[in-house]
């Protein structure tokens, strides 16, 4: 059985993983007869109320939120090595962009959580394949864009696919059910929503990326 680690960077989509795409993922990777190994960074975040999409004043901890939609089953991403994995995943939701690096302040000058990036390398070294849903496309250009130049999607936004443009990735335009496959790389990515108004489209665009990733592996 396929074993697909799934990075998460909280709960919620405002400080955390969207959940929606962390649990279509997970669903997608179980319908299609691989084992999902969840992980998150160890770390503190700014907390987000999400009814008034404010921030608290409040932290709290990625791996320990990120257990809620894992369900307990998860591993501090310091422990994950790509020699277990045969591909990875990142949901979106701003906690790749705000937790996992810091994309969403710097844009292309973004540094990457150090046990993320090193993960993401090693995956990437080892040719082995990487989905990314929603804002998480930027976390990997940020992470891959100068050696690697991959071609990813985050949509049609054009702000964003400037700065994704700035790390020395490629930006594609995606419509929100479809993705977009770097081959040569083994990238796999998709705009969920970033475009999407409703959970069947995201759900449409996440299952056929997941498909890809495991079809890669």
């Amino acid at each position: 059985m396929k074993k697909i680690g799934v990075v998460l960077s909280g709960c919620g989509v405002y400080d955390g993983s969207e959940i929606h795409e962390a649990v279509l993922t997970l669903l997608a990777i179980d319908r299609l007869g691989a084992e999902a190994v969840c992980m998150a960074p160890d770390m503190a975040f700014r907390e987000v109320n999400h009814l008034t999409s404010q921030e608290t004043g409040a932290t709290r901890n990625t791996l320990v939120e990120s257990a809620r939609i894992a369900r307990g089953k998860i591993r501090d991403i310091k422990e994950v090595s790509a020699a277990e994995l045969d591909a990875l995943i990142f949901p979106g939701g701003y906690g790749a962009a705000k937790n996992l690096c810091n994309f969403a302040e710097k844009g292309a000058d973004a540094t990457i959580h150090p046990e993320v990036a090193r993960l993401i390398r090693e995956i990437a070294g080892a040719r082995k394949p990487i989905g990314a849903i929603c804002i998480a496309p930027a976390l990997i250009a940020a992470t891959l864009g100068r050696d690697f130049r991959p071609k990813v999607t985050i949509g049609t936004d054009s702000g964003t696919a400037a700065a994704i443009t700035g790390t020395g990735s490629e930006h594609v335009n995606c419509p929100v059910r479809e993705f977009v496959v770097d081959r040569e790389n083994k990238i796999v990515t998709t705009p969920a929503y970033m475009l999407a108004n409703r959970i069947s489209e995201a759900a449409e665009g996440i299952e056929k990326a997941v498909k890809a990733v495991i079809e890669l592996a």
